[in-house]
């Protein structure tokens, strides 16, 4: 017999728009492959924001951008409050990351992403006036188990009984970074392992989420645009996220009151994007443990991306090819 919701699904079928989104992930990843390595983080920023602007404008939806990129790097925007798509068809708030991982590009380094999340118009939390947020995120197991407010050799624990798992065969994803210093010593001290990430914190995320992979939780402070994007992927994966926002001085502090945030409160992932239609598309621009990169296969482009709907709980691939001739300029072949 089906389920309810599979009843639901059958007879009231909509469109995928995340389908359709993955043309300007597809894009802004493909942009970015002249300036992989190069050194410029904001040449492959602004080429990957063009394209993905471009593409955005021709889907069918009412989208505005919540969460955007730009102010915290002073990089190119799509901004905060930019309408995007053509105006018609539904009305949805979308976060935006053309390059989660500028630094990463520009290094050549693995884990990159082009990112965008949507979800219904007025559910997605605006966080734009903190620019950073301590976040915890593991699989289902964690729900009912893990509190960010709890030291995290005890979330450690309680995740390993939850998964049945020794203590010792957690692996844990954090930024590396000197603000996480005694974070990642406390997590090694209480016997688990930890799988330090450059940049690309996203994909740290979704990666601590999944059921194959093999990292077991992603803890640490990250980019709140960065959050509230995981967010609509962890809700897809059904999966267990909670975000403190953590200004870096008074002044952040005080803009984000006068936005109306609770600096206090733990956010959890309904809190973070309270829709239950989120989508999520992610295209690799390098190769990471997530999608690959973009590759180059004579006269095509391959692109690798996954796509997630909270509403249908699917998890899709898609691996497209691109004639390069339509792709790059002479000069970038």
């Amino acid at each position: 017999m089906m389920s309810p919701d599979s009843e639901i699904l059958l007879e009231h079928p909509d469109r995928n728009l995340a389908m359709e989104l993955v043309r300007a992930t597809e894009a802004a990843a493909i942009r970015a492959v002249p300036w992989i390595g190069r050194g410029d983080k904001l040449g492959a920023d602004g080429a990957a924001v063009d394209a993905m602007r471009a593409f955005l404008g021709t889907v069918n939806f009412d989208g505005l951008v919540v969460i955007g990129e730009g102010e915290k790097d002073a990089a190119p925007m799509l901004f905060n409050g930019e309408a995007v798509g053509n105006g018609r068809g539904p009305a949805c708030d979308i976060a935006v990351d053309p390059i989660d991982g500028t630094s990463l590009t520009a290094a050549g380094r693995q884990n990159a992403l082009s990112v965008i999340a949507v979800s219904e118009r007025g559910t997605m939390l605006d966080a734009s006036s903190v620019f950073y947020m301590d976040k915890i995120v593991t699989g289902p197991e964690g729900i009912g188990v893990i509190d960010i407010r709890r030291p995290i050799a005890e979330n450690l624990r309680a995740l390993a009984a939850a998964k049945n798992k020794d203590i010792g065969d957690l692996r844990v994803a954090v930024l590396d970074r000197p603000r996480h210093e005694q974070l990642i010593a406390d997590i090694r001290e209480a016997g688990a392992g930890t799988r330090l990430m450059l940049d690309g914190d996203v994909a740290g995320g979704i990666n601590a989420a999944r059921y194959e992979s093999r990292i077991d939780m992603c803890v640490g402070i990250g980019g709140s645009p960065e959050g509230i994007t995981t967010a609509c992927a962890i809700k897809a994966l059904g999966g267990f996220m909670q975000g403190v926002l953590a200004p870096r001085d008074d002044a952040e502090r005080a803009r984000g009151e006068a936005a109306g945030l609770d600096l206090d409160k733990v956010y959890g992932v309904d809190d973070l994007v309270s829709g239950d239609n989120t989508f999520f598309v992610a295209t690799g621009v390098t190769d990471g443990g997530l999608v690959q990169g973009v590759r180059r296969k004579g006269p095509i482009i391959r692109t690798d991306s996954i796509v997630l709907r909270s509403r249908s709980g699917t998890i899709r691939r898609v691996q497209a090819d691109h004639l390069v001739e339509k792709w790059l300029d002479e000069a970038d072949r």
